[in-house]
């Protein structure tokens, strides 16, 4: 987790405090904490907490890439043939070629074959052969994804589709409409570095720390306050490993197969509720861009901001950004 959430704990007299509970979907811990609802009790908050997840394994169950069964490993393998899918599996696959769009295609959904090549979790990891990039290469495109009602057809026979750039913000959001319409008013869902914050705490917002790229967890590079809010934070460190002197991280060039060069080291957005799917992939493109076209993409964007951290430690952040305080 790359974003903490800050908070100075009060006892109300008679009123639960805070329910919470952590458990591991999306291949990361994730935690629910409730701090008020309708007719608030542990029993109810702790209902409202396992429906929470038990929606987030339902997702999983839906577009995961690795297990047998989903929507997204049949389309995956199903060599160009049509899948029906579940309507959500549809929903966040549209919001992956959104993000195509909105970016040119240096985000591309379709990524899939190039980035299994990249065991970012490997004791002794290896560099990918040039042969192997340059096959996988070929089949990236998301134009090639074809949706006829709840139909996917992948033009190209070898496309592989991978959400991980999308698929864990947009759950976010679900999760968050999900906790509302059981009354819950006040609450912070923290899908790794995702965080959503539901209404505020007691009358103020919520404080939510960036922490400092290569550091211990507790070392922060700043903080920013937020109410029904989304703060998305991504970095290139997070999955990396070295080689001969050099560090490879986990964001590829769609066109050369091998990490992205660029000079940010971290970025952190923040907008309103429902928006933690567009912070994800927005976060994603804000790596691929750098710096200097990253704050240029983002004050292009209604009701989204972002702070930078590059290769120096420097922190830039976009015209808006006037929550955030650095430490």
């Amino acid at each position: 987790m790359v974003t903490t959430l800050i908070i100075s704990q009060t006892a109300c007299a008679g009123k639960t405090e805070k329910v919470e509970k952590d458990s591991y979907y999306m291949d990361t811990m994730c935690r629910i904490s409730i701090y008020d609802m309708k007719d608030m009790d542990e029993e109810k908050a702790e209902s409202a907490i396992d429906a929470a997840f038990a929606l987030c394994a339902e997702y999983e169950s839906l577009i995961s890439v690795t297990r047998e069964g989903s929507d997204i490993y049949k389309i995956n393998h199903a060599k160009g043939a049509p899948v029906t899918c579940d309507p959500r599996t549809i929903e966040v696959i549209k919001k992956g070629i959104e993000y195509g769009e909105l970016s040119d295609g240096k985000f591309d959904i379709t990524i899939g074959q190039v980035t299994d090549l990249w065991d970012f979790h490997a004791e002794e990891p290896e560099l990918p052969s040039a042969s192997k990039i340059k096959a996988a290469l070929a089949a990236v495109d998301y134009h090639q994804i074809k949706i006829d009602g709840n139909t996917v057809t992948m033009e190209n026979p070898a496309g592989e589709i991978n959400l991980g750039g999308v698929g864990k913000g947009y759950v976010g959001d679900k999760v968050a409409e999900l906790l509302q319409e059981r009354g819950v008013t006040s609450a912070v869902i923290n899908l790794g570095g995702n965080i959503i914050a539901i209404g505020d705490k007691d009358g103020e917002d919520f404080k939510i720390g960036i922490t400092k790229p290569f550091s211990e967890r507790d070392e922060l590079i700043g903080s920013m306050t937020v109410k029904n809010a989304t703060v998305v934070t991504s970095g290139t460190y997070e999955r990396s490993f070295e080689i001969d002197g050099k560090t490879y991280h986990h964001i590829l060039d769609v066109n050369s197969g091998y990490p992205v060069d660029t000079d940010v080291v971290s970025v952190s957005l923040v907008s309103g509720l429902g928006r933690s799917g567009d912070c994800d992939a927005m976060s994603t493109i804000c790596l691929i861009l750098g710096v200097k076209e990253g704050v240029k993409f983002i004050e292009k964007v209604d009701g989204v901001e972002a702070v930078f951290v590059d290769q120096d430690g420097k922190i830039t952040k976009t015209r808006g950004m006037d929550t955030f305080t650095e430490e």
